[in-house]
């Protein structure tokens, strides 16, 4: 924490207005413990010897210096602060507060997991600091929401640090408050500067005052229904509605048919509670086709600021970033000397230490609006890294012990271009929804200017309880051609088998022509994909059922030898002058999957890679794991009811999940008449609301599910008799 009236004398603005300087909670909290005449808190006794609140914190925390607690805060005497103050292990009255240096971090917690704890760890190996990674998977795993535990976990590891890394308590200024309580050093900026800038109505208002630009919107606090409907008139279609707090695309609904307002509000404010622990919402006019543009700062805690130049994320879907890339293929010096001016000017009006990131929309005429300010490490920082040669999380280290920067904006040098995507746990073709797994073959790319950051290895589990990003994969070349290509040939040596991901769909988007110009906005996502015969194409060619029925047999095989019940006539067999045959089924979304009577022909081309499991056998199928198994027997139940959607030229009745996650809501009861296209049940997942629609019209003759329930992709959740 930064001391006020300290902080202010050392560092104050150059931008005519008061800097945000204490977090709220580093008050004098007369009002939550009364202090005695001869007491201070830490932040006085900070002030009084010239020392950093911190310093002073981590003397009471170590026993150096005598205090008390009183309602959960510390009081020290003055006597005690005036004797260490005149020792030869404190620093002076008067003097500036001293830079504690690197060497004061020697044990790092990081409240954090996957990707980005690896990648925090790679660069603490490299500094000699050892980084503590809690376990947050199983029974006794961390709860990284839980402020209280995860700040006793770092104190019980005997962590000098905390780095909370991207997601989870990252930007949660209680978070940062409890660091600094606790007398540990926080890796990030001031709470104050959390809160401010977390907020996006408030970050917004600052905005304006500084003579930013936003986008036309509302971002008061009178967050009644009414009132947000009025504005949203004001405002006008199309509208983005969002949260006031959190960021990722969680909550974000673009409205442009005013009747499904409501809807947007309503679903907004669930998964900006569900997500963020808060339901105030923001509405902003949706501008058509903009770029999505960011600059990566960093601020010192002695004043000091300087941009990184930008990075372009315009290529999205649902409002969250899948290819990033430095620079931007289409933002001229001028813009981005105007954005990198913004970006500073916001910082330092909130006293910011560490690296951040403003965010920008950037429309055909240059204009640009300012969006957020992200007060963390993004997860898109690689690029930023390849092109300028810097180290982000050995600067955030550097900067949270208190050394200077040390060079500006003309020190900072720009080398070639780097492209990033992100590797999910998802299914594009079913509308980018998250997938489950467990990875049972793994193989990442290799080659000059590539790069890969992964949170997973053979045979990690992929469940719903946390974001579905498996990794990240870079490349850097000297121009934009060279890094794209090198990009698309990483992709082509990637495999993961075992569960959906969008790595198909990768090796298709950097070779598009879209993103080859460079031209890509933030809604051409969604106008290419899928492209027009997408599913012919993506279809499991002859090999992959060829490959999976000759390791499936071989099931069959063991089975039969066993006595196990797996060995039917369905599921295969040999046949007398007769290639074996094997009943193989392509599991897919539905319930009713892809069924095959492969002949097992010893001459027939069959896929590469594949890897079997327990029941399963698991093709790559152009970068896309397609799971095969043996056929079940037919449902009888089923075929009548699909023979009678036939009879009546529909479709069938079955509403399935499309993806693993819990209840949230189920909008129909038995015998209810629903018509094709009405919501039947909302699925949640990853704080991310998905609404399963009747396939069919007709009568809702069973629900298979009730709220709060967990689902499996393709599990039923109601029956439906078509009309």
């Amino acid at each position: 924490m930064r001391g006020g009236s300290r902080w202010n004398e050392l560092h104050g603005t150059s931008f005519g207005i008061d800097p945000i300087v204490a977090p709220a909670g580093d008050a004098d909290y007369a009002t939550i413990a009364p202090l005695m005449p001869d007491e201070l808190t830490p932040r006085q006794a900070a002030d009084r010897i010239g020392a950093t609140t911190r310093s002073v914190q981590r003397w009471i925390v170590t026993g150096r210096l005598p205090a008390r607690r009183v309602g959960g805060r510390w009081r020290v005497a003055i006597d005690a602060i005036d004797a260490l103050g005149t020792s030869d292990s404190a620093p002076r009255a008067g003097a500036p507060p001293a830079s504690t240096g690197l060497g004061e971090i020697h044990r790092l917690f990081v409240a954090n997991r996957g990707e980005i704890a690896a990648r925090i760890s790679r660069t603490c190996a490299r500094l000699g600091i050892l980084a503590i990674v809690p376990q947050t998977d199983g029974p006794g795993g961390l709860n990284l929401l839980d402020v209280g535990r995860v700040v006793e976990a770092a104190r019980a590891a005997g962590a000098d640090a905390v780095h909370p890394g991207f997601g989870f308590l990252a930007e949660s200024p209680a978070f940062a408050e409890a660091v600094d309580a606790a007398g540990l050093i926080w890796v990030g900026p001031p709470a104050a500067a959390i809160r401010t800038m977390g907020d996006k109505g408030a970050a917004r208002r600052l905005a304006i005052s500084l003579d930013v630009p936003v986008i036309p919107g509302y971002d008061d606090n009178d967050q009644d229904n009414a009132r947000l409907t009025m504005e949203a008139d004001r405002i006008g279609l199309p509208l983005l509605v969002k949260p006031a707090a959190g960021g990722g695309g969680k909550g974000m609904h673009a409205v442009r048919d005013r009747a499904r307002l409501a809807d947007a509000l309503a679903a907004a404010r669930r998964e900006a509670r569900a997500a963020f622990g808060d339901d105030r919402l923001i509405l902003e006019r949706l501008l058509e086709g903009p770029r999505h543009v960011e600059i990566q700062i960093l601020f010192d805690a002695h004043g000091n600021g300087v941009h990184l130049g930008e990075r372009d994320c315009s290529i999205q879907r649902r409002h969250q970033k899948i290819l990033e890339e430095s620079p931007s293929p289409s933002l001229t010096p001028a813009v981005l000397d105007r954005l990198g001016g913004y970006a500073l000017a916001l910082a330092r009006a909130v006293g910011y230490v560490g690296a951040g990131t403003c965010e920008f929309l950037v429309d055909d005429r240059d204009r640009a609006w300012f969006l957020e300010m992200n007060t963390r490490l993004q997860v898109e920082h690689p690029v930023t890294e390849a092109v300028t040669g810097r180290d982000l999380v050995a600067d955030q280290l550097r900067i949270a012990a208190g050394e200077a920067l040390g060079f500006d904006r003309e020190d900072v040098r720009h080398t070639g271009h780097a492209v990033e995507v992100r590797l999910y746990a998802e299914d594009a073709e079913a509308g980018f929804l998250p997938a489950t797994g467990r990875i049972a073959a793994l193989r990442w790319p290799e080659g000059p200017g590539i790069r890969v950051d992964a949170g997973v290895e053979l045979g990690t589990e992929i469940s719903s309880r946390f974001d579905p990003m498996l990794a990240k994969i870079i490349a850097h070349g000297k121009d934009r051609d060279e890094a794209l290509a090198r990009l698309a040939g990483a992709l082509d040596d990637t495999l993961v088998l075992g569960l959906t991901t969008n790595l198909r769909f990768l090796r298709w988007l950097v070779r598009e022509p879209a993103v080859l110009s460079g031209q890509a906005r933030i809604d051409t996502l969604e106008r290419i994909w899928p492209p027009d015969g997408w599913e012919d194409r993506a279809a499991a060619p002859d090999a992959a059922w060829q490959r999976a029925a000759r390791l499936l047999a071989g099931t069959t095989g063991r089975a039969a030898a066993t006595g196990s019940a797996a060995a039917t006539p369905w599921t295969g067999g040999w046949r007398t002058n007769a290639p074996a045959a094997v009943s193989v089924s392509a599991v897919s979304v539905s319930v009713d999957d892809v069924v095959r009577v492969v002949r097992l022909d010893p001459s027939a081309a069959v896929a590469r890679e594949a890897v079997p499991t327990a029941d399963e056998v698991h093709v790559d199928v152009g970068g896309r794991s397609v799971a095969f198994r043996l056929a079940s027997p037919p449902d009888v139940d089923r075929a009548a009811r699909s023979a009678l959607a036939h009879a009546r030229g529909g479709a069938g009745g079955d509403v399935v999940a499309p993806m693993p996650g819990s209840v949230l809501a189920v909008h129909v009861s038995n015998g209810d008449s629903v018509e094709m296209g009405q919501p039947i049940v909302t699925i949640e997942a990853m704080k991310m609301e998905h609404v399963v629609a009747a396939p069919v019209s007709g009568l809702i003759g069973d629900i298979a599910v009730r709220a709060t329930d967990q689902v499996g992709r393709g599990q039923i959740l109601a029956l439906i008799t078509p009309s």
